[in-house]
Parts: structure tokens; C-alpha cells; sequence
């Protein structure tokens, strides 16, 4: 099948602090930008899963039913290692979308290596902290298809692992394979979370950049990227749009994402406290958010609390949870010599690199009040512990407000109701 795409299209860019897309805004200018590309005749989307729910990729995979019909033939959420999708999710992100076009990603079995990126380059980019090459590994069905496009809708947001999330992250780590998923997480972990986090360039995407460059050109790859932020009443809005093929989108979307995602603060956090939305957060997997988004801006020895109603488990995957219960969430030099020490994380890097991210390096405390989870499981994994009920009564999140408050006796807080929507950082701590 003949392939359309162009190279390097930027098919629309519009975005700003201040900017307010509609929903018929968006419509408008995604029909405007497929009337460029011209017909289709096979569509493959790649949309993220619910864990990403308020990320507006669930409306653009709508549009993009809309617009093609029965030219999209297969939906493949981007699952990485998360659990496969509900019917429900799929209904309540999806609406309007058969059931009977969604597929499954098996990120163990469904996969082809497009290339590999050399050890050497690897070695350079992460000062020496991994000498491994990484194989650019991405769902069969990307390749076998035959597909004349491939729609990659998501947002842009700061990320632990990357910088920023998504682009080529969605294919090459979203439909990617074991091997890709654990090294590159496992790279962005040696490097260093507080040198990743909020940086558009970071190792792992230069890595998933020469993967694009060098092995995925003949795939006809479209992102539709979205930043989204809260806005002063704590309403979700759409502040960017970036459709395009190449780089330009990402770093569109990224520019705008760390102005209105990115919450710089004068002085560290004393007490943090972050509510985990029980429909999107069922796993530390996933709710370590609160711990990644927030660790560069709570002061030494302060405390962050993790209002989590809807956690029942620590990996979403069975065999990643088994990793996390035994070995817990340690110090980087602990998990660092672990790793070296036992097959089983080294075969499981990303599980390494998970256990790396969710801890406090002994810094400040993390205080779990989990829902479905006991008291004993949570402090296996080296978390404290406390009562959801009576922590959800003092922090309650229905009358705190997003940023600082002042309770009844006098106690200051930050409280943050959505972890997966921001990055918080003092000046001392991302700048070191």
C-alpha cells in the first residue's frame, strides 16, 4: 500500500497560558488538519489508556472515528505494562467508538524489533550510568498492518522517566516490547529522576528520537499532542494543540507544557498531601505519581501524605508486583546494587528502575492511606502507614483547594488533587 505521509508536516499549532480550546475548537482544527493529509484508506490509532484519561486523547480517538469511519480498523490503546482496559473504560473513554475495534497490547509477545541503538550511544548520552543498547521495539500490528496511517493521540507532560510525556514515547514505549520498556525506564533511573523530570531533552528521548530517525521513517506516524492544566477554579482546560509527523510538535507542546504544567515554588514544602482519583489510580504503580511529581519541592524531612481510596495493588503487572513486595522501595545505591546482584531485576528493569523512582532516598517520609491494601503490605515496602478514613476527615479532599491551605489549627499544607497533571519543584531542588 501506497504510503501518504509527508515528511516534517506540522499540520496545526495553536497554544498559549491563556488559551481555551473548545471542544468544537479542537474538532475544527483536527478535521483541518486530516483534510490536509488527504484520504486514508487503512487508520490505525494508538491512544493511551485510562491512566490517562483527562489527557483529551479519548476525545481525538473520537474525532478520529468521526472523521474516518470504517478506514480506522484497529484501535490499540498504548498500554506499556498497565493492565488491559476495561469494557467500562473503553465505553466511558471512547463513547460512541464499537468495542469491536479495540486491541490488546501483550507487551511480552506482540512485538517487532524496528533497529537497535548502539551501546556506545547509549553509553555517551547517559555519562557512562548504562553501556547496554536499546532495541526499538514497537507492536507487530504498527508494522503487519498494512495501515496508511497511524494516529498517536496524547498529551504532553512532565514525566519521571522522559522529561516529557509522549510523542514517540506512546509507540516506542506505549506499544513497545519488555526489553525496550525495562531499558529504557532502567536508563531514565541510572541517569537520575530530579535531572529528568520537566526536561524536554533527556536520554530516553534522545534514544526514542534515534529510534524515530534512523528506524520508524516508513511508518505514517501522526501525533495529536494536547497540554492540558488546571485553570484559578481548578477546571481542566485545553491550553495546546500540536498535530504533526516529526520533532517540531513535541517540542511545540513541551514549551507550552512547562509554562503551565510547571509549578515553581520560592521555598520547599513542609507537609504535601496528594488525593489519588480512585477510578485512575488502583496501583503504587501508577499513585507513585505522588511521589515523582512532588519530591523537588518537599523540604528535608518533611512529609508527604498520599490520599489513595482506589489502590488495591503495587504493580499493575503480576510479575512487576511480586518484584515490588519483595524487594520494596529502597534507596538508588540499594536497588543500584540489588540489581547488580540478582537476575531477577535484571531481567525486570523496569521494575528496578519503579522501585528507584518511589523512594524518598531518606529524604522525607511517604505516608500511604490506601483503600484496598493492608496496613502490614504497605509498610513491607518501606511506606508508612495511616487510616484512610481518618486521614480523608483531617485532608479532606472535597473542601481542600489545590495549592496551600491552612487548617483549622493552624497546620499549613500543599495539597494536590490531581498528581498526573503537574510538576511541583523549589528553585534549590531543580535547579541543583
Amino acid at each position: 500500500m501506497e504510503i501518504l505521509k509527508q515528511p516534517s508536516m506540522l499540520y496545526f499549532a495553536h497554544g498559549s497560558e491563556t488559551t481555551d480550546l473548545s471542544k468544537e475548537d479542537i474538532k475544527k482544527a483536527v478535521f483541518e488538519a486530516f483534510e490536509k493529509m488527504g484520504k486514508r484508506k487503512k487508520v490505525l490509532a494508538l491512544p493511551p489508556d485510562f491512566t490517562r484519561y483527562h489527557s483529551q486523547a479519548g476525545y481525538l480517538t473520537c474525532l478520529s472515528y468521526e472523521y474516518y469511519g470504517e478506514a480506522i480498523t484497529d484501535i490499540l490503546p498504548a498500554l506499556g505494562t498497565h493492565a488491559p482496559m476495561s469494557e467500562r473504560e473503553l465505553t466511558k473513554m471512547f463513547p460512541g467508538v464499537p468495542l469491536s475495534l479495540f486491541r490488546e497490547h501483550k507487551w511480552r509477545t506482540d512485538i517487532v524489533t524496528l533497529g537497535e541503538v548502539p551501546a556506545d550511544y547509549l553509553k555517551e548520552i547517559s555519562e557512562g550510568r548504562v553501556d547496554y543498547s536499546w532495541p526499538a521495539q514497537v507492536n507487530k500490528m504498527l508494522v503487519e498492518g498494512n495501515f496508511d496511517l497511524i494516529l498517536s493521540p496524547g498529551q504532553v507532560v512532565p514525566h519521571e522517566v522522559i522529561g516529557m510525556a509522549n510523542y514517540n514515547k506512546n509507540v516506542f514505549v506505549g506499544t513497545g516490547g519488555q526489553e525496550g520498556i525495562n531499558k529504557s525506564h532502567f536508563l531514565g533511573a541510572a541517569y537520575g529522576i530530579e535531572r529528568i523530570l520537566g526536561r524536554p531533552d533527556t536520554p530516553v528521548r534522545k534514544v526514542l528520537n534515534y529510534a524515530s530517525e534512523n528506524f520508524a521513517q516508513h511508518l505514517p506516524i501522526i501525533y495529536m499532542l494536547t497540554v492540558v492544566a488546571k485553570d484559578e477554579n481548578g477546571d481542566l482546560k485545553v491550553r495546546g494543540l500540536y498535530i504533526g509527523d516529526d520533532h517540531e510538535c513535541y517540542y511545540k507542546a513541551a514549551e507550552l507544557s512547562l509554562k503551565v504544567n510547571f509549578i515553581m515554588l520560592p521555598k520547599p514544602l513542609k507537609k504535601v498531601i496528594v488525593y489519588l482519583d480512585p477510578e485512575e489510580f488502583k496501583s503504587t504503580w501508577l499513585g507513585n505519581k505522588s511521589v515523582y511529581r512532588t519530591r523537588m519541592a518537599i523540604e528535608d524531612n518533611g512529609e508527604l501524605i498520599v490520599l489513595a481510596p482506589g489502590l488495591k495493588e503495587f504493580g499493575e503487572d503480576k510479575q512487576i508486583d511480586q518484584l515490588i513486595r519483595k524487594y520494596g522501595y529502597l534507596t538508588t545505591p540499594e536497588i543500584l546494587e540489588l540489581t547488580q546482584n540478582n537476575d531477577e531485576l535484571q531481567n525486570n528493569l523496569s521494575a528496578a528502575a519503579h522501585l528507584i523512582h518511589g523512594s524518598a532516598e531518606d529524604r522525607f517520609t511517604i505516608t500511604y492511606c490506601p483503600g484496598n491494601i493492608t496496613e502490614q503490605e504497605i509498610r513491607s515496602v518501606n511506606y508508612n502507614y495511616a487510616p484512610l478514613k481518618e486521614m480523608a476527615e483531617r485532608y479532606n479532599p472535597e473542601t481542600l483547594k489545590d495549592g496551600f491551605n491552612t487548617m483549622p489549627d493552624g497546620e499549613e499544607i500543599f495539597y494536590i488533587s490531581n498528581p498526573a497533571i503537574g510538576l511541583w519543584a523549589s528553585k534549590e531542588r531543580f535547579f541543583d
